[in-house]
């Protein structure tokens, strides 16, 4: 049972609504797991994991009937900031921005009944299989395929960088249904699949920082039921787009962008560069680049709270962010000079990991859309380029 449920924290002050979250994190978020990178096991993070479901804080986004805490985007974007400023480690939350948003919005009542109490309380780890060997970005060419089989589903093909494969029990998926269409947007369908099942091989992958963030997950004649399928059949791709509309504003918040800031203040003051004027001439320039893009999100936001919808700002706010990120990221490595390459903390950089801290940053502008995605998204729609 989670605690508090009736609680409307959009009525409260935003003020008010920071202290108290903040006093929770103080009080029970875990010392030796802040400002971690890359992701921690969800067995590291259960214990934290289910203290927020007892608080009811586990789905801030979902709406109240359904277990969430009903959060508007202004008490989201505190929520997240929060959070972030106290260094707390992403947990394994992919059914709680992904599939149980799905569910919420296309699944049945019978699929709800199922899965959301089990997101909510951990007992079932999601992730999401959309990348394909060849077909990342070029997501509509996907080719792992689901074919009808009397009783259910049979399904084949193989999914690629898929987070916390190895450590979940369902793959919410695009998978084609139908190969003879006019468009390759069309005859895609959104199934959720067991992963523990016969067929199934999951196999990590070993990133740069020698951690297997990452699983490619093989599917090899995978039976489904019928009510494996979320939504109607072929218009998955519809789904996909709600979804991923829904989170463009917070993938263009800043905190990668803040701390990296952080980072690299605390290394140059450890190497002797802070004040030296060329330094502070690049510094200065991130800092303004910075400045400009939480004007550019603070205006998005505003438009977000007076009932709009974010378009073509939320592709310029991923791209400035992640961009930028990387930038600040490179700086940092090039002014720790020898301790740059360490995998290890080191007494010579004040024990910080710009290494760590560059690796995170590269993926940045590949998950989510990639930059030169998001920049024919704006060439097209805002430009009206061919």
């Amino acid at each position: 049972m989670t605690e508090k449920m009736d609680t409307d924290y959009n009525a409260m002050s935003d003020e008010s609504f920071r202290t108290m979250v903040r006093e929770f994190i103080e009080a029970n978020y875990p010392q030796d797991l802040r400002f971690q990178i890359g992701q921690v096991p969800h067995e590291v993070t259960k214990p934290w994991y289910q203290k927020l479901a007892k608080r009811g804080w586990v789905a801030p986004g979902w709406p109240r009937e359904y277990g969430g805490m009903g959060l508007n985007p202004t008490k989201r974007i505190i929520f997240n900031d929060v959070f972030d400023a106290h260094g707390c480690a992403r947990y394994a939350d992919n059914g709680v921005m992904m599939a149980g948003p799905l569910l919420i919005g296309f699944g049945t009542p019978e699929q709800r009944d199922r899965f959301l109490p089990k997101i909510l309380n951990g007992e079932e780890v999601w992730c999401q299989g959309y990348s394909e060997p060849n077909s990342g970005s070029d997501l509509a060419s996907l080719r792992t395929e689901a074919v009808w089989n009397g009783d259910g589903w049979t399904i084949n093909g193989q999914k690629i960088w898929t987070s916390r494969a190895d450590q979940a029990d369902y793959c919410h998926m695009l998978v084609r249904t139908d190969k003879n269409t006019n468009k390759p947007q069309d005859g895609i369908s959104y199934f959720l699949v067991p992963l523990k099942v016969p067929g199934v091989t999951i196999r990590p992958i070993n990133i740069l920082s020698m951690k297997d963030d990452f699983c490619e997950v093989f599917f090899d004649n995978v039976k489904v039921p019928a009510d494996a399928l979320v939504g109607e059949l072929n218009k998955g791709w519809s789904l996909v787009k709600a979804l991923m509309g829904g989170e463009r504003l917070f993938l263009g918040a800043a905190a990668q962008s803040f701390n990296a800031l952080k980072l690299l203040r605390q290394i140059a003051k450890a190497v002797g560069q802070w004040g030296e004027p060329a330094f502070m001439d690049r510094y200065g320039r991130l800092a303004a680049d910075f400045a400009d893009h939480n004007s550019l999100y603070e205006a998005g936001l505003e438009k977000v709270r007076a009932g709009g919808e974010l378009g073509l700002e939320g592709a310029m706010l991923k791209v400035h962010q992640t961009e930028l990120y990387k930038r600040i990221a490179s700086f940092a490595v090039e002014i720790a000079g020898p301790y740059s390459g360490v995998s290890e903390p080191n007494a010579g950089v004040g024990g910080l990991l710009a290494a760590a801290t560059f690796l995170a940053s590269q993926a940045g502008t590949i998950y989510g859309g990639s930059s030169e995605v998001q920049r024919n998204i704006l060439a097209k729609q805002a430009l009206h380029l061919p």
